[in-house]
């Protein structure tokens, strides 16, 4: 099988030592732009996420999202053998990725001055809950963990709600995007200085620099933010309201835009009204402000109400379930979902990384590896052992 054979990162070839959700993403978008990777699964289990739901078929469709475009090769690492394959591999790959707990891959001999001298050029990249020398770099992290200790649960919820998780894993998710960021940029410099780099990301870091608005408040005035539901922290009306058949959400981002909303709304008064001139006057009444438009929001229909909004100025959209979005224009227009591959399932649905680049080389069709499914084929190509070698190592479960 001819696999990312073009793309903005063809010829980089990536050791993926990663699993469950932060490393595999950060690796998917790398494999999206043309990158090889080699995604080393322990024999007969795997990456843990291909045993977590959903399944179709006992197969997990959480794994097929994270784990597109990678060749799946299984090394017990925990074996000095299986060590051994992946010290031979370092130095026909560009990068290396792990997110083992901080420690974990000096104990196996593969932490990064062991690899570096096999491969002084090698980007390392290693991503952690708490990066590399933190005095919490032992905690186990995982998503819920961060968004919690991160400040974001702190943030979301209803107004004198209890602190709740956003509702998807977004430390995990923002964590694989910074960690692909800066792979690529060490990339770059290698190009120019022909030096490898170490890349150290953290999942608590991640998810506080993700926090603008919040720490924009409280760096400069001391000032902790608190839920306050679906409304903008600081301007309104920028909120949901609830229509006759779906909610909407409007963003009065300004004394114009909030003129023009009294004005759709039939009642250009309430925008000279000393409750609501001002974005202070609307944010100490907004009780008052909020049950004016949303028995107003109440008498029209969804889409009605989100044209009537637009052709005003105002910013606004329907709040979409994944179902409306899955099956909007925009998505459809825009690739958002692709059809890869699958042993088993023959095609199945993914959603690659979103960013567009005009002119750049179209990296295949997607795919999603069943467990160990490259193995034989690397093992073969860049370690150039045959079929005898590879039969003995996976008859003493190395491979």
């Amino acid at each position: 099988m001819v696999m990312n054979n073009s793309g903005l990162l063809k010829g980089i070839r990536v050791l993926d030592l990663t699993r469950v959700m932060s490393g595999p993403f950060c690796t998917s978008m790398l494999a999206d732009l043309g990158a090889e990777i080699i995604k080393i699964e322990m024999p007969g289990f795997g990456d843990e996420a291909r045993h977590f739901g959903p399944y179709q078929e006992d197969e997990s469709t959480y794994f097929m999202m994270l784990n597109r475009r990678k060749k799946s090769v299984t090394v017990n690492i925990k074996e000095q053998q299986g060590r051994d394959i992946v010290k031979a591999l370092v130095p026909q790959c560009d990068v290396i990725v792990e997110n083992f707990r901080p420690g974990v891959m000096q104990r196996l001999g593969l932490g990064e001055d062991a690899v570096r001298a096999l491969n002084p050029t090698i980007i390392y990249a290693s991503i952690s809950g708490f990066g590399q020398d933190s005095p919490l770099k032992n905690w186990p992290a995982f998503d819920l963990v961060i968004q919690a200790m991160g400040g974001l649960m702190s943030l979301t919820g209803p107004k004198g709600g209890p602190a709740t998780a956003v509702g998807e894993s977004m430390a995990d998710v923002c964590t694989g995007m910074f960690g692909a960021f800066g792979i690529v940029s060490a990339l770059f410099d290698r190009e120019r200085s022909g030096k490898g780099h170490s890349v150290d990301v953290a999942m608590l870091d991640s998810i506080m620099a993700m926090q603008l608005t919040g720490l924009s408040r409280q760096l400069y005035a001391g000032d902790t933010p608190k839920p306050v539901g679906n409304r903008h922290p600081v301007t309104y009306p920028v909120d949901s309201f609830a229509t006759q058949d779906g909610d909407i959400v409007m963003v009065c981002f300004s004394q114009g835009a909030f003129r023009a909303l009294c004005g759709v709304m039939g009642q250009p008064d309430l925008a000279d009204d000393a409750r609501f001139k001002s974005n202070d006057n609307r944010n100490t009444n907004e009780d008052a402000l909020r049950a004016i438009i949303a028995n107003w929001a109440a008498t029209q229909t969804q889409d009605a109400l989100v044209e009537t909004l637009q052709n005003a100025g105002i910013p606004a959209g329907p709040v979409w379930t994944l179902q409306d979005l899955t099956q909007s224009d925009h998505v459809a227009e825009r690739g958002l979902v692709t059809e890869g591959a699958h042993q088993k399932f023959g095609k199945v649905p993914l959603v690659p990384q979103p960013v567009k680049f005009n002119g750049a080389a179209h990296v295949g069709e997607a795919f999603v590896p069943t467990l160990g499914e490259h193995t034989d084929e690397v093992l073969g190509e860049l370690l150039d052992l045959d079929q005898t070698e590879i039969g003995a190592l996976r008859a003493n479960k190395v491979i």
